[in-house]
C-alpha cells in the first residue's frame, strides 16, 4: 500500500525547519528534503496510474461478464413466486382438466 511507503505527510512538509548556515539554509539539507518529496510524488503518480489501469481493466471485465451472463429473474422474485405464477397460469389455461 502506498501509505506504508510514504515518508512525509502534509504536516511534515508544513512543519519542516531547515538549519541556517552563513548564507541561509544549508543547501544540502534542502536538497535532501526535496528529494524525499520528489520520491513521494513519483510514487503517488505511479500508484494513481496503476489504479487507473486496474479500474479500466475491471470495468472491461465487468462489461464482458454482463454481456455473457444470461438474463436473471427480477430482484425480489423467488422460486416460490415463479412456481405460484406457473400454477396460476396452468389453472387458467387448462382449467379443472389438469386436476381431474
Amino acid at each position: 500500500m502506498v501509505t506504508d511507503k510514504v515518508k512525509l505527510t502534509a504536516k511534515d512538509i508544513l512543519e519542516k525547519e531547515f538549519k541556517t548556515g552563513v548564507r541561509g539554509y544549508k543547501q544540502e539539507d534542502v536538497d535532501k528534503y526535496l528529494d524525499l518529496i520528489i520520491k513521494d510524488y513519483e510514487m503517488f503518480y505511479q500508484e494513481i496510474e496503476d489504479l487507473q489501469q486496474e479500474n479500466l481493466r475491471l470495468r472491461k471485465q465487468l462489461e464482458e461478464a454482463s454481456r455473457r451472463q444470461p438474463v436473471t429473474q427480477p430482484a425480489g422474485t423467488t422460486n416460490f413466486d415463479i412456481l405460484k405464477r406457473l400454477s396460476n397460469l396452468e389453472k387458467h389455461v387448462f382449467g379443472n382438466k389438469l386436476y381431474d
